[in-house]
């Protein structure tokens, strides 16, 4: 059964460059949003996959990717999910947010997907998904 990874991510060129390095993991399959929010509601949905990790940019319409991170971690059924930010957020305070926020891993634009790519590979590892 494949495991499906959630690409949150509003500008199309970046969600591409995700999706097609995240679709090198073997048996893994991609979801997209494009705001925090359309995020939650795919994760809450009943009809949805079981996500076994979030990829998510941080300056999204709606809802960003802080509050997300927030509203994930807030609920027992996604409390240890991988999270693996990527954002051109310049602000120095935003690693040590993250961190405190629990992302498991924090890229900044312009970055490798592949770099991605593996980090999110070794994070479904550690976790057994």
């Amino acid at each position: 059964m494949p495991r499906t990874i959630l690409i949150v991510e509003d500008a199309e060129h970046y969600a591409s460059a995700l999706e097609m390095a995240i679709l090198a993991i073997p048996d893994v399959e991609v979801a997209h949003a494009f705001t925090g929010r359309q995020a939650l509601e795919f994760l809450r949905s009943r009809a949805a996959p079981e996500v076994v990790a979030l990829v998510t940019d941080l300056q999204m319409p709606v809802m960003d990717g802080f509050e997300l991170i927030e509203q994930v971690r807030s609920a027992g059924r996604w409390a240890r999910l991988p999270i693996v930010v990527i954002s051109g957020d310049t602000n120095p305070q935003t690693p040590e947010r993250l961190k405190r926020l629990g992302a498991d891993a924090y890229f900044t634009k312009p970055y490798s997907p592949g770099e991605v790519r593996n980090k999110v590979e070794e994070l479904l590892n550690a976790t057994g998904r």
